[in-house]
């Protein structure tokens, strides 16, 4: 029997604890992610699933017709895989769109140049052609510092950069975040007309990333884009040139009423503990430009390989697996919110979830909110995974979808991929599938299996 024939068997016969009299627990651990890892990178079928979601139904903005044929497409899929159930979850969403016209530039001493730009997910239109003078601030306290004698009637310029000094890039968009979410809002306090954001990313580039905004209800809602890199970088310097320059922007986005969407779940139900779940999962809308490749269908396709890989090896989980397509993380996270919910209601014991929505780039280990005890467990099996490049193991931030899920004793992880490039893509036209490489796709459907499987057999938290 060769080395391939064996780590099945072994794979099969795992959870009979047939195996527990010939091997030890890390020969047995060595062996079954060995075999995950080769159906993963030698049969993997997320980069062509990919394929599919990104070119046939490409970007799915909540409430829009392409999330509902994504929904229709992953709850199809799913069902090829044989779980023992597949159900849609009702969500209601946000229904937002960009409309069909988005243009902007500014004038200096005479001289028009373009700006590319694009609306901020939910903010309201121009109504036609704003034009104003600008003011570029870093720092909310610089708005107050102002004052509305000369804040009003003007558009504010947020240009603070992601912090590039900063390693982890997913920390320098955070530091730079708030800019984004609640600019709108801010200026309009002061009775700004309109809000610019410089694009969260360290790229240099023309291409403005969008993401989303709220308003608060105490002010009057004006509208905000992102610009791009490069365009921030030349307005800066014509404002520099000429502070009285003027800058035009047109956005025709609108918002509607929400709309019924759903959640997508399959599973395979436990043998020795049917009631307790081990979710694994991403969200299946993505932002309105670019097909969303990155953010998050390279999540979508690995937790859908999840599934494929267990069964294909014959896996007979202690444990319920779920594997969980959320709707309207990116404008909203109803579809997190209404399965804890739910979850909640029913009674649902959730004892770890893991989730994918950083990129799908080569995994280099795992974020984890959890007790002491868990951390620490899973700390003395991590050594299994380092020959696979799955080697970083902290505490951190898990994932906005299986956030909600959080209590004093579930385990809430998030898949660490190298995000040195990820905000090159995220929320940008330049997020789609060619980007993606596919064995760092498949290695992280892999991370995440293996992960699943040692969550299964050590009932880490329990």
């Amino acid at each position: 029997m060769d080395v391939i024939k064996y780590a099945l068997l072994c794979a099969a016969l795992l959870c009979t604890g047939a195996l527990q009299a010939q091997l030890t627990a890390s020969t047995q651990d060595s062996i079954v992610i060995r075999s995950i890892y080769d159906e993963a990178l030698g049969k993997g079928e997320g980069h062509e699933n990919l394929h599919y979601l990104c070119k046939e139904i490409g970007a799915r903005l909540s409430g829009s017709d392409e999330l509902g044929e994504a929904i229709v497409w992953g709850e199809s899929l799913l069902k090829t895989l044989n779980p023992d159930t597949v159900f849609k979850q009702p969500v209601m969403v946000p229904k937002w769109t960009r409309g069909d016209h988005e243009s902007a530039s500014f004038t200096s001493k005479g001289v028009t140049n373009r700006a590319r730009i694009t609306a901020l997910g939910g903010s309201v239109g121009t109504n036609g052609t704003i034009q104003a003078k600008v003011i570029e601030v870093k720092q909310f306290e610089e708005l107050e510092a102002l004052g509305r004698a000369k804040i009003e009637g003007k558009i504010i310029f947020y240009n603070r950069p992601m912090d590039p000094l900063m390693i982890n890039t997913g920390a320098a968009y955070g530091g730079a975040y708030d800019q984004r979410s609640k600019g709108a809002t801010e200026a309009a306090r002061y009775g700004a007309v309109g809000t610019l954001v410089r694009s969260l990313t360290h790229a240099q580039d023309t291409f403005p990333h969008t993401g989303a905004m709220n308003y608060l209800d105490d002010v009057i809602r004006i509208p905000a884009a992102a610009i791009s890199t490069v365009d921030a970088s030349a307005l800066h310097n014509g404002l520099k040139n000429d502070p009285d320059l003027l800058f035009s922007m047109q956005l025709t986005c609108e918002a509607f009423e929400d709309v019924e969407q759903a959640n997508v779940i399959a599973e395979i139900i436990g043998s020795e503990f049917p009631d307790e779940y081990i979710l694994v999962g991403g969200h299946l809308d993505s932002w309105d430009i670019g097909e969303g490749a990155h953010d998050d269908g390279a999540g979508i396709v690995q937790s859908i390989e999840v599934l494929r890989i267990l069964r294909a090896l014959d896996y007979a989980p202690r444990h319920t697996i779920r594997v969980v397509l959320f709707v309207n993380e990116e404008n909203g996270n109803n579809g997190g919110e209404t399965y804890a919910k739910v979850a909640k209601e029913n009674g649902q014991v959730h004892f770890a979830a893991i989730e994918s929505d950083a990129g799908g780039f080569s995994p280099r280990g795992f974020n984890f909110e959890a007790t002491d005890s868990a951390y620490a467990h899973y700390l003395t099996l991590a050594p299994v995974l380092e020959e696979y490049g799955v080697h970083m193991s902290r505490r951190g931030w898990s994932g906005v979808d299986i956030r909600p899920l959080k209590n004093d004793y579930v385990t809430l992880i998030g898949l660490i991929p190298d995000t040195q490039r990820y905000f090159d893509y995220h929320h940008s036209k330049r997020d789609v599938w060619e980007n993606v490489n596919k064995r760092e796709l498949e290695l992280g459907a892999g991370a995440m299996t293996s992960l699943v499987y040692l969550l299964d057999q050590y009932r880490l938290g329990k």
